[in-house]
């Protein structure tokens, strides 16, 4: 086994308070933050060097080399200017994805618990320094190197440092020679039982992780699904454009004998050809949709869960603090018969089962539940643990037993105190009460569930053997019932728009829960799930074989008692059915169920650092709403790559065809480098900066999900696509064979082409803004009306006034043979258009009868 031998701090005192701010600052100040080594960043230098590679600027600088060897300064030199406008857009463009996926890693930095000026706090694990007094729990990553300061329980799978898979117990005894870690946990390990408190002796890349971090900084996540299918299409069009620029410039030899000229027009070709766009759009809406999305509380992990969330078929989610506000309070207290409905007003019973319940809470807990035992314990005078109680053990929740048991000290009682809760049945069972008596407080629990509210149940004992002999388990001792407390969660605002919202878009709602049956029922009925009455106990799936699953998973919507083994064999019976699966976890043992779902959703606020690790999305929220809405979003992005896509690959259609129209003439070229650059300054926003603000279609939550199997790059999308661009192609050959026939200048009758196709540009904009060519022309982002405002006024200039148009070797032509080649495309385009639009309604009919088969 490997020895890691971290750096330690032997001069820190402990300090159980913590530091206080000012102290913490000043370290902070000295030693820096507590940060890994980091993955390499693309600084500015970095993407000024990316934008420097680029197949297009490669063609521009050509281009002005083979101006020179004609001797055509002129060219030269205006090309050249030309390139630091396409470094200048191409840079833009580059540095603000990288700017969003920067922000993206800051929001994704994990969280840690420190006691400052004596409070709990949660802060960021970067501003963590030496000296600083932590507290880590069960499904927690140690933020940094520590000593322990109370014996906890510990248990940490420390098998990222050391290759061990078995967990190892740490505790705050001294260390010895033969095991000189005993009382440190180390930075990235995993608490897998107990909690403590520790304190802070090495931060960064001082700490045992820190130093093998340097070999990690390389490491690049792996490229989509669509990211590879994009880059295979790159290829692609890119041999394709190659090969055809190799034919022309032979063809122009052939024709004109002219080498020079026959390379300007092979380059020319080529740089109208290379679909150089298409990454950029994936790096930019996928870059800029995640930080959308992490604006509105979804932090996106995996690029993988975009492309995912417009496929979903099935949402499991978790209850409390979800589809519920997760503020909950004491709402009703019952014990021996006496019932009280709210904690105002209570008899010496009930304040004793409320001081049971309160003793059987964690200390400094950030659990809504005990937060709401302690802050209704706190109401009463007395009803608090004293301070002179030690709390000696804790026996956590577990899988096999769903109670938490606490024991106590205190000077003035020789025996220990051991305070339980937990689920009704699990106390019940531990109190070995009679039948009779068993079914009746397990009738009264039910009752209250059914009035939507979380129930414990409380029990206490006596212990007088001592603490050398407390029992391996809570099973050991002998409790006596105490009573029942109830526990209000109130359904979150918007929760049941945004349930009603996600089964109009064809996705189920499945409600995954730990609480009782009928508590289950009440809030999923509330919530307004399809089926809330079909409800069954995780126990039942244990016993149900694979196809019996297979039937229960699709044909009941709300599972109560469930454990994460449950989680996990429901999630792979609906994906064998054929479903997409998201999945909302929190837990430690959530994670393996996150992980096998298509979508895995953590909780950002209760969840464990191991559930955030293992899914694909974090909610800051830990908001239902949150994830229908980044349902919607993921949906919106799809359909905006498309349209930039489909647009990409119209608009070069046009642009090709000029390139090669007047060779069949056998006359001059039309289309000459420095009109590619103009073409590109208003495709790579259009593309980049127009589509990716587009807010998606009214119906996008709608439409049924979309199937897996779907390709970016499918028949239908290069059929519409390259028909549109067929389209504005053949107007721009309509006006170039009526200009040749009017005998015009050669010119004016480039000056007419570059107009119809700076129209046909626009016109494939407006065209394509819409999934489906339905209300096509609506309301517009600001970034449209930049583009089009400035690519018309740039129009104008260089094709209107003789001293800019000289320099396109345009020449003014009549205004009323303008204002045709102005607006054939838009007429063609317009005409395809309400052809599609006519068909929309069998496009609906199919989409409404997909829905129902669902």
């Amino acid at each position: 086994m490997h020895t890691l031998e971290p750096h330690i701090d032997a001069e820190v005192s402990p300090g159980p308070h913590g530091l206080t701010t000012a102290q913490a600052l000043l370290r902070l100040h000295d030693d820096g933050p507590n940060l890994l080594p980091q993955p390499d960043r693309r600084n500015v230098l970095h993407v000024v060097l990316g934008v420097l590679r680029e197949p297009m600027l490669l063609l521009l600088v050509a281009a002005a080399g083979i101006y020179l060897l004609l001797g055509d300064a002129r060219e030269a030199v205006v090309l050249t200017a030309s390139v630091a406008l396409v470094v200048g857009l191409t840079f833009y463009q580059d540095y603000r994805s990288e700017r969003a996926l920067q922000a993206l890693r800051d929001l994704s930095s994990p969280q840690a618990r420190v006691l400052r000026d004596g409070d709990v706090r949660q802060i960021a694990s970067s501003e963590l320094v030496v000296g600083d007094v932590i507290l880590v729990a069960e499904g927690d990553r140690v933020p940094a190197d520590a000593r322990l300061l109370d014996d906890g329980d510990l248990m940490l799978d420390e098998s990222m440092l050391t290759g061990e898979s078995v967990p190892v117990r740490r505790f705050a005894a001294s260390a010895s020679p033969t095991e000189p870690d005993l009382n440190v946990v180390r930075a990235s390990t995993l608490v897998v039982r107990g909690h403590s408190k520790a304190q802070v002796v090495a931060v960064g890349d001082r700490t045992a992780v820190g130093q093998i971090g340097a070999a990690l900084r390389a490491l690049r996540p792996p490229r989509t699904p669509m990211q590879i299918e994009v880059r295979r299409a790159v290829a692609v069009f890119a041999v394709l454009g190659l090969g055809s620029s190799l034919i022309v410039t032979l063809l122009y030899v052939r024709l004109h004998g002219d080498w020079l000229q026959g390379a300007l027009a092979g380059v020319t070709l080529a740089m109208a050809n290379i679909p150089e766009e298409f990454p950029v759009v994936l790096t930019v809406f996928l870059a800029l949709g995640s930080w959308h999305m992490a604006r509105h509380k979804a932090l996106v992990r995996r690029g993988t869960a975009i492309e995912a969330l417009g496929s979903v078929t099935v949402l499991c989610t978790d209850k409390t603090g979800t589809l519920t506000a997760n503020r909950m309070s004491v709402a009703e207290l019952a014990a021996n018969g006496e019932r009280s409905e709210s904690d105002a007003d209570i008899s010496p019973r009930l304040q004793t089962l409320l001081l049971c319940a309160a003793q059987a809470c964690s200390e400094h807990s950030f659990d809504p539940m005990e937060t709401a035992i302690g802050e209704a314990a706190s109401r009463w005078s007395g009803t608090s643990p004293p301070m002179d109680w030690k709390r000696l053990r804790e026996y956590p929740l577990s899988k096999d037993l769903l109670a938490v048991t606490h024991v106590w000290s205190s000077p003035q009682i020789p025996a220990l105190h051991v305070a339980c809760k937990g689920a009704p049945e699990t106390i019940a069972d531990l109190c070995r009460l009679p039948p009779g008596q068993r079914d009746a407080v397990l009738s009264a629990a039910q009752d209250m569930a059914r009035r939507g509210l979380r129930v414990i149940a409380v029990a206490s004992t006596a212990w007088r053997d001592g603490v050398a002999s407390l029992p391996a388990t809570p099973r050991g001792f002998d409790f006596a019932w105490g009573g029942l407390l109830g526990l209000a969660d109130p359904l979150r605002d918007g929760v049941r728009d945004a349930v009603a919202e996600a089964q109009t878009a064809g996705i189920r709602v499945l409600m995954l829960t730990g609480d009782h049956l009928d508590t289950a029922r009440a809030i999923a009925t509330q919530a307004g799930l399809t089926r809330p009455d079909t409800a069954m106990l995780g126990r039942e799936l244990e016993a149900a074989d694979d196809t019996a699953l297979s039937r229960h998973a699709n044909a009941v919507d709300v599972f109560a008692r469930v454990k994460p083994e449950h989680k996990l064999r429901l999630i792979e019976a609906l994906k064998h059915d054929g479903q997409v699966v998201a999945m909302t976890g929190d837990g430690v043992n959530d994670a393996p169920a996150l992980t096998a779902a298509h979508v895995g959703i953590a909780m950002g606020g209760r969840g464990t650092d191991v559930a955030r690790e293992a899914a694909s999305i974090v909610l800051l929220d830990d908001n239902f709403v949150t994830i229908v809405k980044a349902v919607r979003q993921g949906r919106v992005i799809y359909d905006n790559i498309l349209r930039a896509i489909r647009y990409i690959l119209a608009v070069h259609v046009p642009i090709t065809g000029l390139a090669v129209l007047p060779l069949l003439f056998g006359a001059p070229l039309i289309l000459m480098p420095l009109h590619v650059v103009f073409l590109e300054l208003i495709i790579d926003p259009a593309s980049t900066l127009v589509f990716e603000q587009e807010p998606g279609d009214a119906d996008v939550m709608r439409r049924p999900p979309r199937s897996p199997a779907t390709r970016l790059l499918d028949r239908s999308t290069l059929f519409v696509s390259l028909f549109q661009g067929a389209v504005v192609f053949a107007t721009i050959a309509a006006i170039y064979a009526i200009g040749r026939g009017q005998a015009l200048a050669t010119g004016q009758l480039a000056a007419l082409c570059f107009t119809a196709l700076i129209a046909g540009n626009l016109g494939l904009i407006v065209a394509n803004r819409s999934r489906t060519g339905h209300h096509w022309w609506r309301q517009s982002a600001p970034a449209f009306w930049i583009v089009v405002l400035s690519a018309l006024a740039m129009l104008f200039v260089v094709t209107r006034l003789e001293a800019a148009a000289a320099w396109f070797r345009f020449a003014p032509a009549p205004m009323g043979a303008s204002m045709i080649a102005l607006l054939m495309p838009l007429l063609g385009l317009g005409l395809v258009e309400i052809g599609r639009s006519m068909r929309m309604p069998a496009w609906h009919r199919r989409g409404n009868a997909l829905r129902e088969r669902r």
